[in-house]
């Protein structure tokens, strides 16, 4: 089953590659010609992906109603792409634009922001890449009882993502994504709804007798991973950064650059939060395991350990199993392909003024979204911690774009300078309390004190409007 699936992604991912042009613009935003269908699954099938599949219910599991707060951002955090996306497409379409930095750069004319927002993409997307392949590697891990070790199954599934990324693109991606989309959808359903009623009898069953023996589980806001009550700024905090944090994204805004026209990016943002109800199931599969009885290694581990100690038809084994490599894949591609291209076209040309025509620029991005995948998998293999806390921490980081994107969209007296400082105060004050967190007097989220900083500083060094900027705000808003 899981052969036939990576086969089917395989194909999928390569076909689609023959009708875009050999440009640039043609591999990383398929010519802006993304039409509704792709454009729902791309971004659906790329937030929700390993973590999902895996960390959702390793929190339900472990920490109870503290899992939440994902279905708290993901229903708010699309919504300002409705009004940014429309506005960097009319940028992208007059100037050229394929990545966020190299527009926000060009606003300031700055080309040292471009690198700076290069090195910050790359600090969240090699452990956000490594996130979705230490999933594929715990998915064919498990379901092989450790025939396959985790090194070896990330390897083999990361293999066939690489194959059709370098092959086709953004296109590739996008279809992969429709396919995966389509299919993890429908299998997480079907088990949140088998698990319970095969465990307890149905989903009303289960969560009474979790509440008669594990009720501090169902206690808003949940629970910490020591196991004791989670507080509300802690909770708060995460839902926050990862709501400001999530149009932020690079590889989900370029998508701005993608869609075929501005009607397409906001029904898209329109339909978006029905991908929320994606998550339902996997949360009920993880309060399927808080009384199962034994305990996996990993809180992470619970869904595939209910299914590896149950007596279940193979076919059901190898459905699972193709849901959440598809939940991985459907992730880990696109990252892979924004990492690198914003590396080479906001590091390389923009940064740095390398000069490349767009044979050689398309060659480039491959050979570095060899070098982004290799990083990640030594990444993946190092890391011991849990999949969402690896989430959170990327969101640190990405959260540290959003300020300098409000500002090039809408507002007039903000300078490169201030952009640029912004950006480096707000990314060093985030590694920082990430690193040391006994530093922070406040149980919140790192990335909200670098937050904090970001914006002060872009209030305190805002300047005179130029001429340019007249300009470019005037296209950005279709005059």
């Amino acid at each position: 089953m899981s052969a036939a699936y990576l086969l089917a992604c395989l194909v999928l991912g390569i076909l689609p590659g023959r009708k875009q042009s050999d440009s640039a613009a043609g591999y990383v935003a398929g010519d802006r010609t993304l039409g509704l269908l792709v454009m729902y699954f791309i971004t659906g099938a790329t937030i929700f992906s390993a973590f999902a599949f895996l960390g959702g219910p390793g929190w339900a599991y472990k920490r109870g109603v503290a899992a939440f707060y994902i279905l708290g951002y993901g229903a708010l955090g699309f919504l300002p792409f409705y009004f940014l996306g429309p506005r960097a497409a009319r940028l992208g379409r007059r100037y050229g634009f394929i990545t966020q930095a190299e527009m926000i750069a060009a606003r300031y004319q700055r080309p040292a922001i471009a690198g700076v927002m290069a090195l910050i993409s790359a600090a969240a997307f090699v452990p956000y890449l490594a996130l979705q392949m230490k999933g594929a590697g715990y998915v064919l891990s498990s379901v092989t009882r450790d025939a396959v070790p985790v090194w070896a199954g990330a390897a083999v599934v990361y293999a066939v993502v690489l194959l059709y990324v370098v092959r086709s693109g953004v296109m590739g991606v996008g279809w992969t994504n429709t396919f995966q989309g389509i299919l993890m959808m429908g299998l997480a359903w079907g088990l949140g709804l088998y698990l319970p009623q095969r465990l307890y009898g149905g989903v009303r069953a289960m969560f009474t007798r979790i509440a008669a023996e594990r009720a501090h589980l169902l206690v808003p806001p949940g629970l910490t991973k020591q196991g004791t009550p989670w507080s509300w700024g802690g909770y708060s905090s995460a839902v926050l950064v990862s709501t400001i944090g999530f149009s932020a994204w690079p590889h989900l805004f370029m998508k701005a650059f993608s869609a075929r026209d501005e009607r397409t990016i906001r029904r898209t943002v329109v339909l978006y939060p029905t991908f929320q109800i994606f998550l339902v199931p996997l949360f009920l599969i993880g309060f399927a395991g808080v009384l199962f009885g034994a305990a996996p290694p990993r809180a992470d581990q619970i869904l595939t350990f209910m299914l590896m100690h149950m007596e279940l038809p193979s076919l059901v084994v190898g459905l699972f199993c193709a849901g959440a490599l598809a939940a991985s894949m459907s992730s880990g591609d696109a990252i892979g392909h924004a990492a690198a291209s914003i590396l080479v076209r906001d590091g390389l040309i923009t940064a740095l003024g390398r000069k490349l025509d767009p044979v050689a620029e398309r060659r480039a991005i491959r050979w570095v979204v060899l070098g982004v995948m290799l990083a990640a998998y030594a990444v993946a293999i190092a890391y011991r911690g849990s999949l969402v806390k690896l989430l959170l921490t990327t969101y640190g980081a990405v959260v540290q774009f959003a300020p300098p994107l409000v500002a090039t969209l809408y507002v007039r007296r903000v300078t490169g300078g201030a952009v640029l400082a912004a950006l480096v105060a707000g990314a060093l004050l985030t590694g920082a309390l990430v690193l040391w967190p006994s530093l922070a007097p406040w149980a919140v989220h790192p990335g909200l004190y670098g937050l904090g900083a970001n914006v002060l500083v872009l209030l305190l060094a805002r300047g005179r409007a130029s001429s340019h900027a007249e300009e470019y705000l005037a296209v950005a808003g279709g005059d």
